[in-house]
């Protein structure tokens, strides 16, 4: 494996403000609150009466105390953070193509193995290798200073010297679409946007490089994809369009930005030189991660779960997206730990290459084949650890309108119940809209999909950053993802009845 892998049992680690001298109160903690989370689920009542006829609270009542045992043991589990640990700590981001994601790969299947999970399973998959390189940027006039930046996953590099050109400063595409070519050509172009969500700012990110190549632009830097920031710069893809030349792009902090915009306000002449060494190499050979229960009874019916293995190559890849990947793992994990066993398989993927290519989840849907019926349902967490507060469901294939209205009650009508089961934890919401970009081929195609929801305060600031590290993860919301994703999985793989399909 190339990595040292010993468990712990020395009660959880790195919790924010706590030594590991007072390591067995935080471990009475944890007992107690697993204690209650047994008792609520256990005993207590649905605490809000049915809110549709087709509520199905029977449901929850054949699942409580199963629930509550799995919870019970999340909550007080040690091993999965201590892999989450190793993880980060011991072999730490993971791009595709790198040494880094393949050693983890490695060590995760091995671990698989050990733990004696069923058909553990690597799917070999060709993925993109683009490596990083250096990259500086330095602004000339109209004072000296250097710009924290980071290149954009794809992006081509420099000349070895670097370009050295007057700036263009742009709030939006359509501004930079107005101005004549003579003013952009031979410039770097700076996308100055607002904050407009991670889909609205992001555009910028993904197409800036080509739109200011299509009028002259010789480099694109791109106002990073974040509501907040304390000079971090965010990576993140981008792609070149077919037909314009390709140019170097990178990402600017928030806060140079905003500083080259008010600059251009005021009129000044700003200048930069950037300098990136980044380079596409082949394809190389990676693979998704499989292991999973085999379901009872109807071994061939799936419920799949996980979260993408591989990561950007700064900071720890833990919010983006390794604490899912090891939480979805280690519910299966404790699942074979109590000797839960549902009807229908329940597996754990952690696909390769979500960040720069979606290949492991197109190389999943190709694996799933002609059996696209039989995947009951498909679970996606990417979407940071922070505190859990539910799932939504995402059916694509019903569209708008009246019909889809209909067909996301029936669905939402089976999930509240097994909602209700989180309520001791509050994170009993089940809502309309969900799923993931490595899950998205198997919902095309009619598979049920649904996405892990967290409070989502702190994401988008640490999102493909090197701020993306072990510490910003809280071992409780850890292990409460780890037992929502095994109780979740374990009952939809189990209960009689199946989710609306498109297929």
């Amino acid at each position: 494996m190339g990595v040292a892998w010993k468990r712990v049992s020395r009660g959880p680690l790195a919790v924010p403000g706590v030594s590991y001298d007072s390591a067995p109160m935080r471990r009475v903690s944890l007992l107690l609150s697993a204690a209650f989370v047994l008792a609520a689920t256990a005993f207590a009542q649905p605490p809000d009466p049915p809110t549709h006829p087709d509520d199905r609270h029977e449901l929850a009542d054949r699942y409580r105390e199963t629930a509550g045992r799995i919870l019970g043991a999340a909550l007080t589990d040690v091993d999965g953070w201590a892999k989450l640990e190793h993880l980060a700590l011991r072999i730490g981001h993971r791009l595709s193509g790198s040494a880094g994601l393949e050693r983890a790969i490695q060590w995760a299947a091995d671990t698989m193995r050990e733990e004696e999970l069923d058909r553990v399973h690597l799917q070999e998959v060709m993925v993109p290798h683009w490596v990083r390189g250096r990259a500086r940027a330095t602004l000339l006039a109209p004072l000296e200073d250097d710009l924290p930046i980071l290149a954009l996953g794809g992006s081509v590099a420099t000349p070895p010297e670097g370009i050295t050109a007057p700036v263009v400063v742009a709030r939006s595409f359509e501004e930079l679409a107005a101005m004549p070519r003579e003013a952009v050509e031979g410039r770097i172009v700076v996308w100055a946007v607002p904050w407009m969500g991670y889909g609205g700012t992001g555009a910028y990110r993904r197409m800036g490089a080509s739109r200011a190549a299509r009028q002259g632009a010789v480099a694109s830097l791109t106002r990073s994809a974040t509501g907040r920031s304390l000079t971090t710069p965010h990576t993140g893809n981008m792609r070149y369009e077919e037909g314009v030349p390709k140019i170097p792009t990178a990402a600017l902090t928030v806060e140079d930005a905003e500083r080259l915009r008010r600059l251009d306000d005021l009129g000044e002449s700003i200048e930069i030189r950037l300098e990136l060494e980044a380079e596409t190499l082949p394809d190389a050979l990676s693979h998704n991660v499989m292991a999973e229960i085999t379901g009872s009874e109807l071994p061939d019916e799936v419920v799949v779960m996980g979260g993408h293995y591989d990561s950007w190559d700064v900071g720890h890849g833990v919010h983006d997206d390794g604490a899912a990947c090891i939480a979805a793992w280690h519910g299966l994990t404790i699942l074979r730990r109590l000797g839960l066993r549902p009807r229908r398989t329940l597996r754990v993927v952690l696909w390769t290459n979500e960040e720069n290519g979606l290949r492991g989840g197109e190389a999943y849907r190709e694996f799933v084949g002609d059996g696209i019926r039989n995947h009951v349902a498909a679970i996606e967490m990417d979407g940071g650890n922070e505190l859990p507060v539910g799932f939504g469901i995402g059916l694509p294939w019903v569209g708008d309108g009246p019909d889809a209205d209909a067909a996301y009650e029936e669905a939402l009508a089976i999930l509240r119940p097994i909602g209700s089961l989180f309520s001791a934890i509050d994170a009993d919401a089940m809502t309309r809209g969900g799923g993931g970009a490595d899950i998205r081929p198997l919902m095309a195609d009619g598979v049920p999909g649904i996405g892990f929801r967290t409070v989502g305060e702190h994401y988008f600031d640490w999102h493909h950053t090197a701020s993306d590290t072990l510490d910003k993860v809280d071992p409780d919301h850890f292990r409460r993802a780890v037992g929502m994703l095994a109780v979740l999985g374990f009952v939809l793989a189990d209960m009689p009845d199946r989710l609306p399909h498109g297929g």
